[in-house]
Formats: C-alpha cells, structure tokens, sequence
C-alpha cells in the first residue's frame, strides 16, 4: 500500500515537474515572440530624404518682338513662363533682359542692338523706370528707332498696360531717340505711344 502511494506521488510529482516545465518553457518562448515583435515594430523605418519639388510656375509678363514679314513692323508678343514667387519688379527686369538678349528663333526680329544693357530698372508706384546703356540709340533710321520703342514700352507695360515709364540712357531722362530725333515724353504710356507713332 505504502509502494502504491509512493508511486503515485511519484506520478504527481513527475507529471507536476512535466507541466511546469511546459508553463516555463510556454513563458520563455511567449516572452521571447513578444519581445521580438516588440523590438522590430518599435525600429524606426528609416526616412525618406525629402525629395525637391520643382517651382510653381505661371505665365507672367511677356516680351515683345517685331514681325517684319509683311510691308510694315508689327509687335508680336511672347509670353513667359517664370517662378510664382517672383515679384513683378522681378518679372519686369527678366523680360527686359530677355529682350535686350535678342530672339531665340528666326520667326521674332528686333531693332534693339545687341550690345544695349539694362543698367537698372525700378518698379514703384508712379510707374517703371528704366536705366538703358547708350547703345539703345545708336543705328537705324525712324523705322528702327519706332520699333525698338515700341517693344522696349510694350515689354515694359506687359503686367500693366496702362501703366507709365520713364526711360534714361546712362542715367538722363532720354529726350530724342536717334539722328532722325523722334521726341520722347516722359512718361511714356502705349496711349501716348499709339498716338504719336506708327509701326
């Protein structure tokens, strides 16, 4: 009788010693899986390096060329693609300077010579002011100097078509433009311009 309860406790105690090495082992592998996935969702992802967006762009001013393809000049305007975040002073000075720099294709002509540089151009209240080198004046009978003008007026007018422009040529307000004197009044509008000149 003795033998029987010492092999039954035997018994419990193996079959207790089997399930609490089952508990244990269960605890070890549960902690183990926890803390796994614990670790590899807490690693951060690494961040993607911001990529550069390109500037918004609009269409904004806009230079003017002549068409000398008929019997007479006529403007011909071409608008420009800048950066929204241009202000207009901004916007003005590049169209000027892409004026100055002379036409890209063989279907846009211009009066202006080459060697003409923008010395300074200032956007205010009152109007826009520019400051040409004294190239602008130089070569070309009326026809030249009336288109040459009329795009650098119309160009500069290209955000406002009312607005006003005073032009000086090494920094004196120019008063007669070319041999054949063409009378500027200062300021300068595309009314005015209209009204005293033809292309």
């Amino acid at each position: 009788m003795q033998d029987n309860n010492r092999q039954n406790r035997s018994s419990i105690g193996f079959i207790a010693g089997i399930i609490a090495a089952m508990l244990t082992t269960g605890t070890v592998a549960t902690w183990w899986a926890v803390h796994t996935l614990t670790k590899s969702t807490d690693t951060p992802t690494p961040t993607e390096s911001p990529v550069s967006q390109p500037a918004e762009t609009e269409q904004r001013g806009q230079v003017y060329w002549l068409d000398a393809t008929g019997d007479r000049l006529k403007l011909q305007e071409s608008p420009l693609t800048l950066q929204k975040s241009l202000t207009d002073q901004q916007v003005l000075e590049t169209a000027v300077k892409d004026l100055l720099s002379g036409p890209q294709g063989s279907e846009n002509d211009t009066t202006i010579p080459p060697e003409t540089k923008l010395l300074s151009l200032k956007l205010d209240d009152k109007g826009v002011h520019l400051n040409l080198s004294s190239e602008f004046t130089t070569g070309g009978g009326s026809a030249s100097m009336t288109g040459r003008l009329a795009q650098l007026l119309y160009t500069a007018t290209s955000l406002d078509s009312n607005a006003q422009v005073w032009l000086s040529i090494d920094g004196e307000p120019l008063e007669i433009l070319g041999g054949e004197g063409l009378m500027i009044e200062q300021p300068m509008t595309r009314q005015w311009f209209t009204e005293n000149f033809e292309l």
